[in-house]
């Protein structure tokens, strides 16, 4: 099935947001967290860098279970940032220091060069018009040795098969989430597209799994 890009890359209108943050992606974000932790040994200790952090469910978890652990969590939604902010100052004075927030786009050149210990992202990659920039950014930023984790969703092979996914997974969202849903399943790269941007990228070394129905991995170490 051929790939239909999504019509907006960044998810900024404060209903999207908001039905967003609502929503329950509990078994994504653990599956996320969980191969994270297994490919870093089970202990992150260093800095990371969370590309698309939406309204930051996933670096909160990660703060919390690893104490010497620091993020940079990056989104380019000013809507998504701002439920950010609120969960962080929810989440206790403790985080504050451990977690900073960019408001920023891919290719960010604020970011520091050979910094982070972990590279880290989900669900960013299908909405970028240009995918190469995430990897540009992986490659940029990695400190040598850094743990990469990118998960995404992978595009199913038909229409039939995306309908299929919609209702099982969201069968009782909004209808805003339901067809969000949708257009990121359409949106998304296959394994071979996503292999052929990581040799293009000089990535090569990079390992790409399914690891679930619907959802994709790209992980492994920078030298």
């Amino acid at each position: 099935m051929q790939r239909i890009p999504e019509p907006e890359e960044l998810m900024d209108d404060a209903e999207q947001a908001h039905a967003y943050a609502r929503a329950d992606f509990s078994e994504a974000n653990s599956l996320f967290v969980a191969l994270l932790e297994e490919a870093a040994g089970g202990t992150l200790d260093g800095r990371l860098l969370d590309l698309g952090c939406g309204p930051a469910d996933i670096p909160l978890d990660l703060l919390h279970r690893h104490p010497r652990l620091a993020v940079d969590a990056l989104d380019g939604a000013p809507a998504m940032l701002a439920l950010a902010r609120e969960h962080l100052a929810t989440a206790g004075e403790r985080f504050l220091h451990r977690m900073q927030l960019l408001c920023e786009h891919l290719p960010c050149e604020a970011l520091r060069s050979a910094h982070y210990q972990f590279v880290a992202s989900n669900s960013l990659l299908h909405h970028l018009a240009d995918p190469a920039v995430m990897w540009q950014t992986v490659a940029r930023c990695a400190a040598p040795g850094a743990q990469v984790l990118v998960m995404d969703l992978a595009r199913p092979a038909s229409e039939i098969a995306v309908d299929a996914l919609v209702e099982t997974y969201a069968m009782d969202a909004p209808e805003v989430l339901r067809r969000d849903f949708r257009n990121s399943l359409f949106a998304a790269y296959t394994p071979d597209e996503v292999e052929g941007q990581l040799m293009a990228a000089g990535l090569g070394g990079l390992q790409v799994d399914r690891v679930s129905d619907r959802h994709l991995a790209i992980s492994g170490v920078l030298d």
